[in-house]
């Protein structure tokens, strides 16, 4: 037990890598094999965030389960891996979501292996995104997570699949540039890349000081938009969210609910993680440019949302207008640091990163459940589909209100948190994103007419095209999302202690 405390954040990390490693050596043709052994190991992760969770002392302050050991001596960068409320939520994300992923990818037959292989992969780069407290190890994860959804979109995704593919490899890499000129800035200046003592050195700079031939303000002034630029194109937040809509909608499904439901989450994460902590100052005196930012990426997100007559786009630009959400509580959150509106604000955003991973990668499964019986996407095909599937048509229902924010789901608890924090410090801004919740009501409200509702397309009622039923592996894949939707919609405690302890510790 003793072993286990003290690598289980490791053994969390590389699992799926370990698991990787021995599909690699089965055989090829071996379709139920590959499947079943991929999707079991993906469980231990999860089994062990669990124990993690059980295991966690909310009122402990700093990190927990710290791990560290030595990496690259000569530019004294540690693998040095620890959690707190923040990142322990995200992990868990992770590990729920990347099992349902690959139990929805089972109809996969094209290049198997690869496929899980990629998955699992994939896997370990976000999670050490989220574990990592060395800011060279945080960057190299951050990398590693591209590749694997770089190939899972490009070699099966749909028609236009190499082009989206490039495209979001080119925008996230980009924007990544100035993030890791940035790290390498901070390492060479304070001889470290530990996040924890890296804190410290950054805020005790005095702001009279010269650096690099610089004033300290305007170098950090520069550091700090280049590390927002790197994050708000991962959100992605408006201007920067057009490589979205096409990932998303060429991706393979199971790709769409890791893109969606975690993938998006590591820009939000790095907002909570280093700008907020490293950049104090710059967050508030910039707050309104965040702001501004995020209530575009609030407002346009819905109305290219409603916009959209393809299913699939529609839920993709659903994301960027509920990521906006995020990067408002972060922008109130910089503007009233230390306060119990900045306090909400936080906790609203990580809730609400949580919550959408859960109602995205459901949204994203549902759409794929559709397209493989019907074979389009194009929501004015559809029509009057629920007396054929009306368990799909419930489940629909049940995971758009929870998109939508419906009281009573999960979705309710984090965006109110979000606008109550919000709106004595950004007032104006908050009030205009009050119109992207407007529009969010009126596409889900689109969505369900056009599927559900109306007069029944005869296409999908007869013969070969007819329109069935969920199945229950398709069942099982939404359970576990439904469960949790519901209970943080009825009693959020449970989560938002764990992560208000740590919002009050460290802002």
């Amino acid at each position: 037990m003793e072993f286990l405390n003290n690598h289980l954040l490791s053994l969390i990390l590389f699992t799926p890598t370990i698991a990787a490693l021995i599909l690699l050596f089965l055989p090829s043709k071996e379709f139920a094999l590959l499947r079943w052994s991929a999707l079991s190991a993906s469980l231990i992760p999860l089994g062990l965030t669990i124990y993690l969770w059980n295991s966690f002392v909310p009122d402990q302050a700093g990190f927990q389960f710290q791990e560290s050991y030595l990496w690259y001596e000569a530019i004294h960068s540690t693998f040095h891996l620890g959690v707190d409320g923040i990142s322990l939520s995200m992990v868990l994300l992770t590990t729920l979501l990347t099992p349902l992923a690959l139990l929805a990818s089972f109809k996969i037959t094209d290049k198997v292996k690869a496929y899980f292989i990629l998955f699992l992969l994939l896997e370990t780069g976000m999670l050490g995104v989220f574990l990592a407290l060395d800011l060279l190890i945080f960057f190299v994860f951050w990398e590693i997570g591209l590749v694997p959804m770089y190939f899972l979109i490009n070699q099966w995704g749909s028609a236009n699949r190499e082009y989206a593919s490039l495209k979001f490899i080119i925008y996230t890499m980009g924007g990544s540039l100035g993030l890791l000129l940035g790290i390498q800035m901070l390492g060479v200046l304070f001889g470290t890349y530990d996040l924890l003592a890296l804190y410290q050195r950054w805020n005790a700079l005095d702001s009279g000081s010269l650096l690099l031939g610089l004033p300290v303000h305007t170098v950090k002034t520069i550091a700090f938009w280049a590390f927002v630029i790197a994050f708000a194109v991962k959100v992605p937040i408006w201007p920067f969210h057009t490589w979205l809509p096409d990932a998303h909608t060429e991706a393979p499904t199971a790709g769409s609910m890791l893109l969606a439901g975690v993938l998006l989450k590591l820009g939000a994460y790095g907002f909570i993680r280093l700008v907020l902590p490293f950049y104090p100052l710059e967050s508030k005196v910039f707050a309104g440019a965040l702001a501004f930012l995020a209530v575009a990426a609030i407002v346009f997100g819905a109305l290219s949302s409603y916009a959209q007559t393809d299913f699939k786009r529609l839920v993709a630009y659903s994301s960027v207008n509920h990521m906006g959400f995020v990067v408002l509580g972060v922008a109130a959150a910089g503007l009233s640091a230390g306060t119990t509106d900045a306090h909400l604000a936080l906790n609203g955003a990580v809730l609400q990163m949580f919550n959408h991973g859960l109602s995205s990668a459901g949204m994203f499964f549902l759409v794929g459940v559709i397209y493989e019986r019907t074979h389009t996407r194009n929501l004015n095909e559809y029509g009057g589909l629920f007396p054929l599937a009306p368990i799909y048509g419930g489940i629909l229902i049940f995971t758009s209100m929870a998109s939508l924010g419906l009281p009573g789901l999960n979705g309710f608890i984090s965006e109110f948190l979000i606008v109550r924090g919000s709106y004595p410090v950004l007032t104006g801004y908050t009030a205009i994103s009050m119109l992207g919740l407007f529009f969010t009501g009126a596409y889900i409200l689109k969505g369900l007419r056009d599927v559900l509702q109306g007069p029944l397309n005869e296409r999908w009622a007869h013969g070969e095209h007819k329109f069935t039923d969920v199945n229950l592996r398709e069942i099982l894949v939404m359970t576990p999302l439904m469960i949790l939707m519901l209970v943080i919609g009825v009693a959020p405690a449970w989560i938002l202690d764990v992560i208000n302890k740590a919002v009050v510790a460290l802002f």
